[in-house]
């Protein structure tokens, strides 16, 4: 299920991209996540790239070098083009035999006309500009924390628990992709429909609630059959990497519009995702073992699987950042609001690809599922600001003395990941940025 060990997450390689080495860097060799980019302001086409210390690797120069050959080359070419759902659907070979190939071309031992041939094709990511980097067909989103879902609850009722399937099923709604935006994306305040404590009719306004939300993105690479379930044990085959996704949530809206069915317009203006994409193979040393308490329900046999439960969990650092009108204005730079881990969730990326697929489903190349909120068990590891304040009962207070129970116009949130370990290279998912612009109501 998961993926072996290899010489591409030594930890002592090193790349003759010397900001590849930095301490702290992103993107050092042992990642070299996926992108879809172009130099900003320019006429360009978009085309898939690499990213290796500040710098992105064009593929599309790249495969003119003659510096590839047989599947690694096919995989370059599928990995160059202005969306990378061909390249997904190529499978674990040739998104290897690429990542392999691209790692000897840059590690600093490679040949110098190598070398040579290579440095032609980078462009500083500083001279970048990113788009969606796949034509996404669906999105679904998953509601997978067991610590938010209790969160949430218990803000309604202090002794309110998840509701009964929760534990048995990983749940998730289909979102919209249209309003899918890469790291940058600016959106004005959603105006819906929100009925006020005691009041007996709603009323027409923009959004008083408006909240971020913490989460990965899980890209599918190859797709399955109308009709075939995707098991357990293969999942692994048909997830291509992971990014960071924010799932922009309206609260005033969401709680009215929820009875009786799922997430609608206070879900649908907006999701900002970073444009890498780390491969689950650059992932695989993060890798932890999954449990389940004893005392909780234990997942159904299509849900279950021993190397799911010795490998499943993925150990993804998070952080949340929120940067103010204000602090921009005044360059006093962003305020840390919460930190915590994937490897918290209640249900695997594995589980949600089964369960996903269970009825007959088919996943296409492209396909884009969010994780559901991330939230810890401990005190600040919540993914959302309704959490975090406690719908806004205790507002926190930003480096600059300004407060926040919800987030105001000119906000700007930024998601951080990253991966580390002792005997292990850190490496990193780059950001998400989104900003929060007046209602056009």
């Amino acid at each position: 299920m998961s993926i072996a060990l290899n010489h591409t997450h030594d930890v002592h390689a090193r790349s003759w991209v010397e900001s590849a080495n930095a301490p702290g860097s992103d993107f050092p060799i042992q990642n070299l996540p996926h992108a879809v980019f172009r130099r900003a302001g320019s006429a360009e086409a978009f085309r898939g790239g690499v990213a290796i210390g500040d710098q992105v690797l064009d593929l599309a120069a790249l495969v003119t070098k003659q510096q590839l050959d047989g599947l690694a080359l096919d995989a370059a070419k599928a990995a160059a083009l202005p969306a990378l759902n061909d390249f997904f659907a190529l499978g674990n070979a040739a998104w290897t035999a690429l990542r392999h190939a691209l790692f000897d071309l840059l590690k600093n031992d490679s040949p110098i006309a190598a070398v040579q041939a290579v440095r032609e094709c980078l462009v500083p990511q500083a001279e970048a500009e990113y788009t969606v980097p796949a034509r996404i067909g669906d999105y679904t989103d998953f509601y997978t924390s067991i610590d938010h879902a209790l969160n949430i609850s218990r803000l309604m009722n202090p002794d309110g628990d998840v509701t009964p399937n929760f534990r048995w099923i990983p749940t998730a709604y289909h979102g919209r992709v249209s309003t899918i935006g890469v790291s940058g994306q600016r959106f004005h305040r959603p105006m819906g429909q929100a009925m006020a404590p005691g009041a007996k009719a709603p009323t027409y306004h923009a959004c008083a609630r408006l909240d971020y939300e913490l989460e990965l993105g899980v890209w599918i690479g190859k797709g399955n059959a109308q009709g075939d379930a995707i098991p357990i044990e293969r999942a692994d085959e048909h997830i291509f990497g992971i990014c960071l996704l924010n799932d922009w949530s309206a609260r005033d809206i969401q709680f009215w519009e929820m009875a009786p069915l799922g997430p609608f317009l206070a879900k649908n203006f907006a999701t900002t995702i970073s444009p890498w994409i780390v491969t689950m193979e650059a992932l695989a040393p993060y890798r932890q073992a999954w449990t389940r308490p004893s005392n909780e329900p234990q997942p159904l046999a299509y849900l279950e699987h021993a190397a799911n439960r010795e490998s499943g969990a993925l150990d993804i650092r998070l952080e949340v950042w929120l940067e103010s009108e204000k602090a921009r204005r005044e360059k006093t730079g962003p305020s840390r609001l919460s930190s915590t881990s994937f490897r918290h969730q209640y249900w695997t990326v594995a589980q949600m690809v089964a369960h996903h697929t269970m009825g007959g489903c088919s996943l296409n190349p492209g396909d884009l599922f969010g994780s559901g909120t991330i939230s810890g068990p401990g005190e600040g590891e919540a993914g959302a600001i309704i959490e975090l304040t406690r719908a806004a009962q205790s507002p926190v207070t930003l480096a600059n003395g300004e407060q926040r129970g919800f987030l105001e116009d000119g906000d700007a949130v930024l998601l951080r990941g990253w991966c580390e370990k002792p005997g292990h290279a850190r490496i990193g998912f780059g950001e998400s940025r989104g900003t929060v612009l007046a209602a056009k109501g």
